[in-house]
C-alpha cells in the first residue's frame, strides 16, 4: 500500500512530466507545498533520483502493453531457445520410451 506521501510525490512528479519539465527534488517539493500537502523531508528528493534518467510519459503509456520487455528479452535468449528447444524433444522422446517398455498402459 502506498503512503499519502508517496501518492503526493507520485502525482507531483506525474504533473511535471506531463509538463515536461525535469523532475527534481526541489520542483516536487514546490509543487507539494502550493497544494499545501505536508510530506517527511526525504520523499521528494528520493522520487526524484528514482525518477532520473527514466521517461515517465513512456512508462505509463506502455504499463499494460508489455511489450517493451518481450522484444529484449526475445533478443537476449535468441541463440539459446534452439538449443531448449532441442532438449525439449529429447525429454519427450525419453519419456515416449519409458511408456513402451513397461508393456502396459494407464488406462488398460
Amino acid at each position: 500500500m502506498s503512503t499519502p506521501d508517496e501518492l503526493a510525490c507520485t502525482y507531483a512528479a506525474l504533473m511535471l512530466a506531463d509538463d515536461g519539465v525535469p523532475i527534481t527534488g526541489e520542483k516536487i517539493q514546490a509543487i507539494l507545498k502550493a497544494a499545501k500537502v505536508d510530506v517527511e523531508a526525504y520523499w521528494p528528493g528520493l522520487f526524484a533520483k528514482a525518477l532520473d534518467g527514466i521517461d515517465i510519459k513512456e512508462l505509463v503509456s506502455n504499463v499494460g502493453s508489455g511489450a517493451g520487455a518481450a522484444p529484449a528479452a526475445a533478443a537476449d535468449t535468441g541463440a539459446a531457445a534452439p538449443a531448449a528447444e532441442e532438449k525439449k524433444e529429447e525429454k519427450k522422446e525419453e519419456s515416449e520410451s519409458e511408456d513402451d517398455d513397461m508393456g502396459f498402459g494407464l488406462f488398460d
